[in-house]
């Protein structure tokens, strides 16, 4: 029989994600994603309706995740599902569900010093300085101007 345990989102990043170290040395990352659901009522208002969900990246993953993601970011996020069950420090018993995310990418526009380049590999003699919109062309412009991530149905 087949089993799938798939989760994909398209949200706003809730906070800047936290970045960890395991004590084996490995990176971790956790941070939360918003998704809004808007719908008219029985009665005919406009509700909307949001969720909050984890999202935890490990590996290169969540040093990438710590980098580029920030709160507000539009962020497109999949992964599988999983829930924890712990013992709190006052003795309740708690869970918490969770994205384990194996793909992550930053929807929001470039700004400032948050994107990557390949010009950060090279010394800084080797560097030159461009243009923020160097490369771009009015058709593509255009078409950013068109797309509204908050009108994508899904």
């Amino acid at each position: 029989m087949l089993n799938l345990n798939r989760a994909t989102i398209i949200g706003n990043a809730t906070r800047d994600p936290e970045l960890r170290t395991t004590p084996n040395g490995k990176s971790v990352a956790s941070f939360a994603v918003a998704t809004n659901r808007r719908y008219t009522d029985a009665s005919g208002e406009q509700r909307e309706e949001v969720q909050f969900h984890e999202i935890v990246a490990w590996g290169k993953l969540a040093e990438i995740v710590s980098q580029y993601i920030q709160k507000g970011s539009k962020v497109y996020a999949e992964g599988r599902i999983q829930t924890r069950h712990w013992e709190g420090q006052d003795g309740n018993k708690r869970e918490r569900t969770e994205i384990i995310a194996e793909n992550v990418i930053n929807l929001s526009p470039r700004t400032g010093g948050s994107s990557y380049t390949p010009t950060q590999d090279k010394s800084k003699d080797d560097q030159e300085e461009t243009p923020k919109d160097e490369g771009k062309t009015k058709k593509s412009e255009e078409i950013e101007d068109e797309i509204n991530l908050d009108d994508i149905p899904f």
